[in-house]
């Protein structure tokens, strides 16, 4: 049996520090080493035992999380995740400690609905195991409650048939799905696109308003337009439309035209927003017109649906376990057979304007 994944919790609030040190401590997998109201707390505890991952928070006295990050990516590297309230500000501020090196993001939980917490409790969890995974030298630089059933696809979409998805025409849709890594590796791909990209939509596993400053960062990175997506937008090239947090996206279909949905519903291979839910959709209703790309990332999610667009014809890909900064995702996908090919992380963007058109 591995060893349980060893985590600091660092965190200003003590009902907060408690509350997660709760959560984490009832995974099996996950042991909680202690926690820490402040850096310089952290960093004595970490000078003693040394954690698998770090649950880190932003906003805190004497030294903000961000700083700490930086100066711990520099000095004794360990993955973290950072925590934070629901916060336009702390969005902003979020996508900062993504670029300084952290391996993932997670709200704080909220005491509420027991759903809320269930979900709460399978993001959090899932985020540390992630990070525990995770190839820090892979990252581009610049009470007792009851677990639902891994819901499928079919809970959002029902399995394509052949006949709905269009002929091979001109137009092509590229879909990506991503998650633990996937921000900066999202960011490497994106920023050498042309200004005349085929259109994209990418599912990013990331908490809810998070989304937004993400787009809005790559947006004024890129040639390319980037931004949240909303309800009926469409898709056009040289524009890349994210997934908002827990909501998923749809590929839709009017005519020739091509838009997204943005539909409410239960976690779908444990995410909202579901990489399976835009693929199949993708699968559905573009079939040989859509291009699949599965990148790093934790878990399975996105690999049924990458081979179900492979099988209604369209071109698929899974990055490879040497650029993933997680090889979990793209590894059940290449196990699937979904993947008609597997690249590195620098060659998926000529990937994408070779089989995009």
């Amino acid at each position: 049996m591995a060893a349980p994944i060893r985590v600091l919790v660092v965190d200003d609030s003590a009902s907060v520090r408690q509350t997660l040190a709760g959560i984490l401590a009832e995974d099996p997998d996950i042991e909680v080493i202690g926690t820490a109201s402040d850096p310089f707390v952290a960093a004595k505890r970490i000078q003693s035992e040394v954690p698998d991952v770090i649950t880190l928070d932003v906003e805190m006295p004497r030294m903000d999380g961000i700083t700490f990050l930086r100066k711990l990516m520099s000095q004794r590297p360990v993955p973290v995740v950072m925590c934070s309230s629901l916060t336009e500000a702390g969005s902003e501020t979020l996508v900062q400690a993504l670029e300084a090196g952290a391996v993932d993001v997670i709200q704080k939980p909220r005491m509420g609905v027991t759903q809320f917490l269930i979900e709460s409790r399978l993001r959090i969890c899932d985020a540390v195991k992630g990070a525990a995974r995770a190839r820090l030298h892979c990252l581009p630089r610049r009470s007792a409650l009851t677990v639902q059933k891994k819901l499928t696809a079919d809970v959002m979409l029902a399995p394509p048939r052949a006949s709905q998805a269009m002929a091979r025409t001109t137009e092509t849709v590229v879909c990506i799905g991503a998650s633990t890594g996937g921000t900066e590796s999202l960011r490497a791909v994106l920023e050498v696109l042309p200004a005349d990209c085929p259109p994209i939509l990418i599912v990013q596993h990331m908490p809810e308003m998070f989304t937004a400053a993400f787009a809005r960062r790559l947006d004024g990175l890129c040639a390319v337009e980037v931004k949240e997506a909303a309800d009926g937008d469409t898709a056009l090239r040289g524009r890349v439309l994210i997934a908002p947090g827990d909501r998923h996206m749809m590929l839709q279909r009017s005519g020739a035209r091509y838009y997204v949905g943005i539909k409410d519903g239960p976690l779908v291979s444990r995410h909202r927003p579901s990489v399976d839910v835009l693929f199949r959709s993708a699968a559905r209703y573009a079939g040989a017109n859509a291009v699949g790309i599965i990148m790093t990332g934790m878990g399975d999610d996105g690999a049924r649906g990458l081979l179900e667009m492979k099988q209604a014809g369209a071109h698929t890909v899974a990055q490879d376990e040497a650029t993933s900064v997680v090889f979990g995702m793209p590894k059940e996908a290449i196990a699937l057979g979904a993947a008609d090919r597997v690249l590195p992380l620098d060659r998926l963007p000529a990937e994408i304007l070779r089989a995009g058109g």
